[in-house]
């Protein structure tokens, strides 16, 4: 196809959330807008509804009385498909059923000029399978957005196997024009936002199953430690486990088992209880009138040690806790191997306390671990080994807690809990570069503006130290003997040559 498109009638077929956002940002982009739902009256209901929500937004000021005006003027209902055919570009946004898709899709293709384009708002289909039943796969494409579409700014376009690059660049272009931040990725499971999330929720469903620690914790310790705007048990509540435990299972079957995407036993069974999270007001936190209900944190105990040993190992590490436990007025054991009733702190990267304790020849029973890969200003992690006493555990609690930052006490637990899901979500951003799935910039990109982490995955290693990362997951690939832990040849080549993540190959 060599064809230049210009997008200037837009046909939706769908009238859900996403395909209604669709029609608002198009149709106050300049856009003629057909609107088709096979449902009665659905389409009818879509207008009024975007007629009521641009209303709002010229009330609160967001919007022109002009351009609301423009916009209402611009959406059509369209009664039956065959009204679309001369619209220059359709958007389908209905059930993510492949075989519906496809039904559709040839129903189009029937309908529609040689030259238009028609796209897909999947979020987990193949867009090459979509293509398939086609006649004319090249100017089939996927186009995912986020809801709301209005606010989430970023739009996937996706290339199946047979997609015409100009088509991927007319998309592109339509997505500027309307406001919204494009991405271009291959077809892939997942495309880049939702394979890139693997990381977080999976991850902490991980460290949860093991026993390390439990959902609020390690909520707490994401958000304060690690700058995640919300937890990931927060986040299936909000998402709801009806929508992200399927798409869970959905792109680790798609991938062949592959064990970096690994589902959990427990969104399965809190899915089978339909403990769904917010809609349902029971999740893996309890619902009150819409508001999330969760304990309160423990107080710190007014234990303190006698005396504090930090292990040498590192010897950054070291000093920067000793530093901190002179802050907060602890006591320093300075003695070459620490004193009888010392408390013991270590600090490992990516080594559980137990292995510490068993390599260095340490009393066990006073050993307690400090993760020092996130910053201890807001939230500090503590970790016991099946060994340490109870009375060492609050005794480090209380000192580390002294100035008012809270901490949280895990058992132990290779990598920690905050590195674990940092290091897991590094690793799967650098196999979705390493795959070619996206550019660098773009798998970042679409990260932080699709999910909002504080950093996109690549960004994130950068931060933390590409080496670091790369400590941390051999060492737990090494304990666990999990290939879900392997490093990504993209970060262990960048690593061992000092280069940025987000640095690509000529």
């Amino acid at each position: 196809m060599t064809t230049a498109f210009n997008i200037n009638t837009l046909g939706v077929v769908g009238c859900g959330a996403m395909g209604r956002g669709i029609v608002q940002i198009a149709a106050l982009a300049g856009i003629m807008v057909r609107i088709f739902d096979a449902a009665p009256g659905a389409a009818d209901g879509a207008v009024k509804t975007l007629a009521d929500t641009l209303a709002k937004l010229q009330e609160k000021g967001k919007l022109a009385a002009d351009a609301v005006s423009a916009a209402r003027d611009r959406m059509h209902v369209a009664t039956t498909l065959e009204e679309l055919a001369d619209c220059d570009l359709i958007i389908e946004a209905i059930i993510e059923n492949l075989g519906i898709k496809q039904t559709v899709f040839r129903q189009l293709e029937a309908i529609v000029r040689p030259d238009a384009i028609l796209a897909s708002n999947t979020s987990s289909l193949s867009i090459t399978a979509i293509a398939a039943g086609c006649s004319h796969p090249a100017r089939v494409v996927g186009y995912h957005f986020f809801n709301p579409v209005p606010v989430m700014r970023v739009v996937e376009v996706i290339e199946g196997v047979r997609t015409a690059p100009e088509v991927a660049d007319a998309m592109v272009a339509l997505s500027r024009r309307m406001g919204h931040t494009p991405v271009r990725a291959k077809d892939t499971p997942g495309f880049i936002v939702n394979h890139a999330g693997r990381g977080f929720g999976t991850e902490a469903l991980r460290i949860v199953g093991e026993g390390v620690a439990d959902f609020v914790t390690v909520d707490r310790i994401l958000r304060d430690a690690a700058g995640f705007k919300i937890g990931p048990f927060e986040l299936m509540d909000l998402t709801g486990l009806d929508v992200s435990h399927p798409v869970m299972e959905s792109i680790y079957h798609q991938y062949y088992e592959e064990p970096r995407y690994r589902p959990s036993v427990i969104t399965a069974q809190r899915f089978t209880a339909g403990m769904l999270g917010r809609k349902t007001k029971q999740g893996f936190y309890p619902y009150v009138d819409g508001k999330q209900q969760a304990a309160a944190e423990p107080a710190a105990p007014a234990d303190r040690p006698v005396a504090v040993w930090v292990s040498p190992a590192w010897a950054w590490a070291c000093e920067q806790v000793q530093e901190l436990v002179i802050a907060l007025g602890g006591k320093l054991d300075s003695g070459r191997l620490p004193q009888a009733d010392s408390l013991i702190v270590v600090t490992p990267l990516g080594d559980d306390a137990s292995f510490i304790a068993a390599r260095d020849s340490l009393d066990a029973t006073r050993v307690i671990a400090l993760d020092l890969l996130t910053p201890l200003s807001k939230r500090r992690t503590l970790m016991t080994t099946p060994a340490t006493t109870a009375a060492m555990r609050d005794a480090a609690h209380g000192l580390f807690a002294a100035d008012g930052v809270p901490v949280s006490l895990i058992r132990d637990s290779a990598g920690f809990v905050a590195p674990r899901v940092i290091a897991t979500i590094v690793n799967i951003g650098c196999d979705i570069a390493q795959q070619r799935i996206a550019s660098p910039t773009d798998i970042d990109l679409a990260v932080t503006l699709g999910l909002g982490y504080p950093q996109g995955p690549l960004a994130m290693g950068d931060a933390y130290g590409p080496k670091r990362i790369l400590t941390i997951l051999e060492t737990i690939n090494e304990l666990y003997a999990d290939p879900r832990y392997r490093p990504s040849p993209w970060l262990k080549r960048r690593a061992l040559l000092g280069l940025s993540l987000l640095n690509d190959e000529l």
